[in-house]
């Protein structure tokens, strides 16, 4: 398993590796001052310019004091930064890595208020941080996380090692692994880099001030703040992976400090290095990895096969053999090579006799290094897997044989420089003989088939294509010898070189749009001929025959040349396309039986055509004539009625002698036998032309292609063709109805108007026509005489009923009619009718021929035709003698002259019209006041519309007026704004139905609020919700309550309270109340402050707790006895008392005007009163000396006025001689003295400072002691009350009895004596009693106070008091201002000589010598202060309450003043004797008191008398000081203080204890703002 050495303080012999960038004193030295009040001394001075040295340099505050806490004689020693840096940084560099685990820092001052730990593990180049650490996160780290740590490896920042307390010996602590985040394995790779550090750095960013910087960056407020270290720990062990179980030094280091953690493990599991990072020398067959607790990771050694000592690891390797190896030998020797020397190199095999390991077992390779491959490698190892024969050659591609000497079949030219060996033959195997070797091994040259040519075997021969593994090698081309130019082809696709027009692979195809032309192509019509006649009359005509289904056409073009005996024809011939010979061919029919043409050619009846005898030359670019004459065969006269009909004439061409067909090579002869056998050239004598059998399409258009050099063009005429495309063989187009021609560009016989339509039957009317045959453009035919129209179909003019025409019948009013119906036409007179029969609409009578009447206009009101007539037509009512008007539509009235109902105008003015009313539909139109007749303004609107023209929907209705779809508004009155709405009913938009809401309404019939709006109904409209954005769930709320959806924790109706049953700031948090059932009233806590309402005997925030005044365990709660309360107003009127105290602390300290929160006193405050109060006290310290000397002189002015005191009723003889006895002469030397004592007193053990300094020490102890104690303590307090009470009556009782010694008799009065009158009656003139006695020393008292008072009234012109104001408001007194103080106080003379002043010191000392033991009972009282911590944390809310302190103090003194009124006069001039004593002391005393008089002594608060006390119990009174005229008296067994003729009550304790407490929460607050 894996080791780990011993944890350590890494800082241990380390200490010149740590370095900070801030030191007191490197330079020389420097002050520093502390915040505190439990020394006297607060600046202090810091010297590093040496190392730290317990005898020589203990002022010496280097960064490697922080290693140990103490020195070597048990005192702390620390580092300190310079004063006011904030920036300051703490650096360890390591000399190795080391696993750092956690960190502690222990101050010697506040902990910085802002930090952080970084570290590096590279030696310093780079850092990381670790955590940061603020008093407030948020603010002085934005970018960092401070909610907490979720992961081992977060960086985050931390609130609780940053604040203020404690104000010393604070701890800031860091681990590295939380202890409260679980890992799962602390051996991962993130785990360790966390802990693996060579460098840490702690960064100071921020100090912790009391505040007071922020008000005055002085050089002197800022030496008080600095970092101070007095210890730092740094955690750690030597990193060594878990390899190492001990560390030994690094080389170079020699430190050999007890305790140090070394940096260089002692490796173990074959691993080395410094941390073992690595695994040792030729033990590299394994990853290095860190040691864990189950698997060491140990390293392996490499195994080379004794052929290396060295190797190393390859990642690759390792992960490729399924992490078992990954070890790879290095310098492999003996001609080995490979991970672990296992292979031999190249050129070299391994022996298959001998062991891998043998140093002889790989031996040199015998191949030919031309073609072998690499110059000569052969195998190194036998593989049968992988095809390896141990020595085995490797040959080039091309190469073969033992030792790869020889090329391969099918390859040549064995080379070196062939990367290959030997190149390939290259024969085409398509084009070579497959037997033996392809080429020639020396020359390459392939061995080609018939067909085939090239070196390579891979081109055909002329004249043929398509190279293959056929015998031949490559097939003829067989080119069409009319359609190619020659007999050769491309050698890939066997495609020949077409003449136009002509495609295919052997161009015996037409490309479309093209034919070939038929051996009768060149033929002439011989209609279109030139007739000869041997005589004047003509003999030729044109003979058009129609194409009828039921006949068979035997004749080509329109028809025949009908030529008469004995004439001819001339034929044009100029479109010869190739010179050649023709036979010239002529189509005939015959009308008899023989003809004779020219040459007495005979005409047989039957074959109807006749071939010249011999073929003529005809050549292109020529123009011939051809003129022929038809005679009967064997006669010499003509016949005149004997005629011949002649088709055409025909050029036949002689194929003969075209290529192709010439020669006696076998390919023309075959072609001539195929023209032959197939009757090629006799399909062509006849009409029509049989099918052309396959052979002779293909002759045919080779024939042609040659003549004609390509294939001609379709030229289909777009007109008469139903498309471009051809017969391929004759190239006759696809004709439309009635069309003919080779291109379709003629009407047949017997049709005319040729068009796109084709043409049209010329269909002549049978009896009408005298033929068939019709104008070929006009389509007119040949009528007969009486016949009209084109198609002859017609009857004249006036005349109706073809072919049996009779006369129009129209009654004398038309002059034609219909020539079918015989229905007349253009009847005049105003007439119509199929005859001309009635009158025409708008005209009225009788039109019939021989009634004797005519048409005359209806007066409707106008006449037909004018602007003003408004009828369709009328009649006459023969029975009323009337017109009768049929009216338009929209006019009514006999004449037609007025509007009807549903139309409006001004029908009875000529021009006038009536239109038809526009209201949209929505009126009843057989309503006449549906609208105005004159403007047509609607006025009954229909199906609740409105408007002028009935256009829109009524008010309180919507929809499409257009439609008759206007319904009544929904509009609902809660929502819709008042002013639409009107008995109940409300008005809505007229198109839409939408009804006018409300502010904040919403929905179609305003019957909703808006969005995020609530209250419907309201006269406002609907109000936003308001729900707070952040404690509601959405902006939504109840339409009707306005309640918004919370979440948990908040309620309210807009979420800005919190929830039932919790309570809180909902601005910042809501809490639960959880009062317990069982203590509380009711579930709701108090909704600001969480306090649950408690039933009786319950308390606490929760009421799970006993009421004060309640004991046991609750629920269970009995109630005190009644005595309790009885001390529990006693104890609440302490604590508001002192809550006022508190408050009078905190908020009237003079000259301070800055307003603070009135829960505590500012840090600020308290911080700027420190620093005045470090000024005074060193101010104190320049004048200690005269502050002893004036405490001194005090002592002696006291037991002088003792003196005085005691001799006071008889010395005023005396008196009067010291007044005049030049005393200011004689004492000089005593003044001087006093000067030196008055110095004294300020500085020394019972000085001021001193007992302030005591004051806080004990405060400070009084603080720890516990509640219990202080309530057991409360206890015995109210027994003694008890006690002083019932000693209170006692002293009543022994007043009485002094006063009859006082009075002496009953005239004299006494003690508590009263006259008639109640007032009071001690001593008088002639009485002997005490009263009497001090009537007389009072007047020699008051002498002496009126030369105390001139003493006085010279001190107040001085005006010390005003310039030791000046002084003290000065930041700073100068030496100066205090020395001339001081003289002015020297400067100070006695009214009276030392003599005098010296008995009455002794007078008033004696009469003070009763009081004893008051030392005890302070002690024992302070014993109880610390109870009060309890009261003045619970006293805050009450201090409104402490001002009738001070009224109570007064009552209580009234109270007690129950002694003689000749008493009291007396303690008073002793008492103002005894102020003119403590002016001289306050004059030096005011110079260094804080105005908080927070060393002000505790019983100077007091305020006591200082007359001297009697009849005191034995043990209860014991003198404080014997150097102190004030003097306090009490013990916790006496029941008063006790003074001659004076009691106290208990209410006096009360307030002295108050004033008590007001100077331990002086300390207090002080304390605090330390911690």
């Amino acid at each position: 398993g894996s080791c780990y050495p011993a944890t350590g303080n890494l800082l241990i012999g380390r200490a010149v590796n740590l370095s900070s960038t801030s030191t007191c004193g490197l330079n020389g030295p420097q002050q520093y001052c502390i915040v505190s009040h439990l020394q006297s001394d607060k600046c202090f001075e810091c010297n590093s310019q040496h190392r730290f040295d317990p005898y020589h340099h203990r002022n010496s505050h280097r960064i490697e004091n922080v290693i140990y806490l103490m020195d070597s004689n048990g005192d702390n020693t620390w580092w300190q930064s310079v004063n006011g840096v904030c920036v300051v940084s703490i650096r360890l560099n390591l000399e190795a890595e080391f696993h750092f685990t956690h960190l502690i820092m222990k101050f010697k001052t506040f902990r910085p208020a802002a930090m952080f730990i970084e570290r590096s593990a590279d030696f310093g180049r780079t850092w990381r941080p670790y955590r940061y650490f603020a008093s407030n996160c948020t603010k002085t780290f934005p970018g960092i996380p401070a909610n907490g740590l979720h992961h081992i490896n977060d960086i985050i920042c931390e609130e609780r090692y940053s604040d203020i307390e404690p104000s010393t010996n604070g701890e800031v602590i860091y681990k590295v692994l939380d202890p409260a985040i679980h890992v799962k394995d602390p051996y991962s790779l993130d785990i360790q880099e966390l802990l693996r550090i060579t460098n840490l750095r702690i960064n100071f960013t921020k100090l912790n001030t009391l505040g007071d910087d922020l008000l005055d960056r002085r050089f002197d407020v800022l030496q008080k703040y600095y970092y101070a270290l007095y210890e730092l720990v740094v955690r750690g062990s030597c990193f060594c992976y878990g390899h190492a179980s001990e560390c030994a030094p690094v080389p170079g280091v020699d430190a050999r400090e007890n305790g140090m953690i070394h940096g260089r493990c002692v490796c173990k599991h074959n691993t080395e290095g410094l941390n073992c990072e690595r695994c040792r020398h030729f033990h590299n067959d394994l990853p290095w990895r860190p040691a864990e607790a189950e698997n060491p990771h140990t390293c392996r050694e490499c195994n080379c096969n004794g052929h290396s000592s060295h190797c190393h690891f390859d990642m690759a390797v390792y992960l490729a053999t399924g992490n078992i190896s990954g070890g790879v030998c290095d310098d492999c020797l003996h001609n080995t090579m490979g991970r672990n020397c296992e292979m031999c190199k190249p050129f070299y095999y391994q022996d298959p006799i001998k062991d891998i390991r043998d140093p002889q077992a790989c031996v040199a390779c015998d191949c030919d290094p031309v073609g072998s491959m690499e110059g000569g490698v052969c195998d190194s190892h036998t593989d049968l897997d992988m095809g390896m024969i141990s020595g085995q050659c490797r040959c080039k591609a091309n190469v073969k044989g033992t030792r790869c000497d020889d090329c391969k079949e099918s390859y040549y030219g064995l080379s070196q420089n062939d990367p290959l060996g030997c190149q390939p033959c290259n024969c085409d195997p398509r084009g070579i003989i497959m037997m033996g070797a392809p080429c020639d091994q020396i020359s390459g040259d392939c061995s080609c088939k018939r067909h085939v040519t090239g070196r390579y075997c891979n081109q055909c021969l002329p004249e043929y294509w398509g190279l293959s593994n056929d015998l031949a090698g490559c097939r003829p081309c067989d080119c069409d010898f009319g359609g190619a130019f020659n007999n050769r082809c491309m050698m890939e696709s066997g495609q020949c070189d077409c003449r136009r027009h002509l495609i295919g692979r052997q161009c015996s195809e037409v490309q479309p749009g093209y034919f070939c032309a038929p051996l009768d192509y060149y033929k002439y019509e011989a209609e279109d001929a030139t007739g000869h006649s041997p005589g004047d009359s003509p003999d030729v005509r044109p003979v058009h025959r129609e194409h009828t289904p039921s006949h068979m056409v035997t004749w080509t073009g329109p028809g025949f040349a009908r030529v008469k005996d004995g004439a001819g024809l001339v034929f044009t011939i100029d479109n010869i396309p190739y010179a050649m010979e023709y036979d010239i061919m002529i189509r005939y029919e015959p009308e008899v039986c023989v003809w004779t043409v020219t040459y007495q050619i005979d005409v047989k009846l039957l074959l109807k055509y006749i071939q010249m005898p011999r073929p003529f030359c005809f050549e292109p670019s020529n123009r011939y004539v051809v003129s022929i004459r038809f005679q009967r065969h064997g006669v010499t006269h003509r016949h005149l009625t004997a005629f011949i009909l002649i088709d055409s004439l025909v050029l036949i061409p002689k194929y003969t002698e075209l290529p192709g067909f010439q020669g006696n090579e076998p390919e023309a002869e075959q072609r001539r036998e195929e023209m032959i056998r197939y009757m090629c050239l006799d399909s062509f004598m006849m009409t029509p032309m049989p099918a052309l059998a396959e052979m002779c399409s293909k002759l045919i258009c080779s024939i042609s292609s040659i003549i004609h050099d390509g294939a001609l063009s379709c030229q289909c005429d777009p007109q008469g063709s139903l498309s471009g495309e051809c017969h391929k063989v004759g190239g006759e187009c696809h004709c439309k109805p009635n069309v003919m021609g080779r291109r379709c560009d003629q009407c047949t016989p017997g049709t005319y108007g040729f068009g796109a339509n084709g043409c049209t039957v010329c269909d002549c009317h049978s009896e009408g026509s005298l033929s068939h045959q019709c104008d070929p453009v006009t389509g007119q035919c040949q009528c007969r005489q009486g016949a009209t129209g084109r198609q002859c179909s017609d009857c004249q003019p006036g005349q109706w009923g073809f072919p049996s025409c009779s006369p129009c019948q129209c009654n004398g009013h038309a002059d034609i009619c219909d020539p079918r119906n015989g229905g007349c036409r253009d009847c005049r007179d105003y007439t119509a009718g199929h005859l001309c029969e009635r009158c025409a609409d708008g005209f009225f009578g009788n039109p019939v021929l021989g009634s004797g009447e005519h048409c005359r206009p209806c007066p409707c009101p106008g006449n037909p035709g004018s602007d003003h007539f408004n009828a369709h037509s009328c009649y006459a009512d023969h029975t009323s003698n009337q017109i009768i008007c049929n009216c338009r539509q929209g006019y009514t009235g006999l004449r037609c002259d007025q509007c009807a109902p549903g139309y409006h105008g001004n029908p009875e003015q000529p021009g006038g019209q009536c239109l038809p009313c526009e209201c949209n539909g929505n009126i009843d139109t057989n309503d006449p006041g549906s609208c105005d007749p004159r403007t047509g303004q609607c006025l009954k609107c229909l199906y609740h519309t409105d408007g002028p023209s009935c256009g829109h929907c009524q008010h309180g209705y919507y929809g499409n007026a257009l439609a008759h779809d206007c319904r009544l508004c929904t509009c609902v009155t809660a929502g819709t704004i008042q002013s639409a709405c009107s008995d109940g009913q409300c008005h809505c938009d007229r198109q839409t139905g939408a009804c006018p809401c409300r502010q904040n309404v919403a929905g179609h019939n305003c019957d909703q609020c808006a969005p995020n709006h609530w209250n419907y109904g309201q006269d406002r409209g609907c109000e936003h919700c308001s729900c707070d954005p952040q404690h509601a769930l959405g902006s939504h709320c109840n339409m009707f309550t306005g309640q918004c959806q919370c979440r948990p924790g908040f309620g309210g109706k807009q979420c800005t309270e919190c929830e039932q049953f919790h309570w809180g700031d909902p601005r910042l948090q809501c809490r639960e109340c959880k009062c317990h059932p069982l203590g509380s009233e009711m579930a709701q806590c108090d909704r600001s402050t969480g306090a649950c309402e408690c039933r009786e005997g319950a308390a606490g925030k929760r009421c799970d707790e006993c009421a004060r005044g309640f004991t046991g365990d609750f629920p269970k709660c009995v109630r005190c006895h009644p005595c309790f309360h009885l001390w529990d107003d006693a104890v609440c009127q302490i604590k508001r008392d002192l809550e006022h105290i508190q408050y009078a602390a905190c908020h009237q300290l003079p000259g301070y005007y800055i307003k603070y929160p009135a829960s505590m006193c500012s840090r600020a405050e308290i911080a700027l009163t420190d620093g005045r109060l470090m000024g005074v006290t060193r101010e104190l310290n320049t004048t200690a000396e005269e502050e002893e000397a004036l405490k001194r002189t005090l002592s002696v002015l006291e037991r002088e006025l003792r003196d005085i005191n005691a001799t006071v009723a008889q010395k005023k003889r005396l008196l009067d001689d010291y007044l005049t006895s030049g005393f200011a002469g004689s004492k000089l030397s005593q003044v001087s003295e006093a000067e030196k004592k008055c110095n004294a007193s300020v500085s020394g053990p019972l000085s001021p400072v001193e007992q302030s300094k005591e004051t806080r020490a004990v405060t400070e102890d009084l603080l720890d002691a516990s509640k219990d104690k202080f309530l057991r303590a409360l206890a015995a307090q109210n027994k003694s009350l008890n006690e002083l009470q019932q000693k209170a009556h006692d002293l009543d009782k022994k007043v009485h009895h002094l006063s009859h010694k006082v009075g002496s008799d009953s005239q004299c009065g006494g003690a508590g004596c009263r006259d008639d009158q109640g007032n009071r009656v001690c001593g008088g003139h002639g009485c002997n009693g005490t009263v009497s006695t001090s009537v007389a020393a009072l007047n020699h008292a008051r002498n002496a106070t009126d030369g105390l008072n001139a003493a006085k009234e010279e001190l107040q012109s001085v005006d010390i008091a005003s310039l030791t104001q000046d002084v003290k408001n000065q930041e700073g007194a100068d030496p100066q201002s205090i020395e001339k103080v001081a003289l002015q106080v020297l400067s100070i003379t006695l009214p009276v000589n030392r003599t005098a002043l010296d008995k009455m010191v002794m007078q008033i000392k004696d009469s003070l010598s009763n009081l004893t033991n008051i030392e005890g009972i302070v002690n024992q009282t302070s014993q109880h202060i610390s109870k009060v911590k309890e009261l003045l944390d619970k006293a805050k809310d009450a201090k409104s309450r402490a001002e009738g302190v001070k009224d109570a103090a007064n009552n209580t003194k009234q109270a007690l003043d129950v002694s003689e009124k000749a008493i009291e006069k007396a303690r008073a001039a002793l008492k103002e004797a005894n102020n003119n004593l403590n002016s001289t002391r306050n004059a030096a005393v005011e110079r260094h008191c804080d105005p908080s008089e927070q060393s002000r002594p505790f019983n100077s608060m007091l305020d006591i008398p200082p007359a001297p006390l009697r009849r005191v119990p034995e043990g209860c009174v014991k003198r404080l000081s014997t150097n102190d005229t004030r003097q306090v008296y009490f013990h916790a067994s006496c029941g008063a203080f006790e003074q001659p003729g004076r009691k106290w009550k208990s209410e006096s304790i009360l307030s002295i204890y108050q004033r008590f407490i007001l100077e331990v929460d002086k300390q207090n607050r002080l304390h605090r703002a330390f911690l």
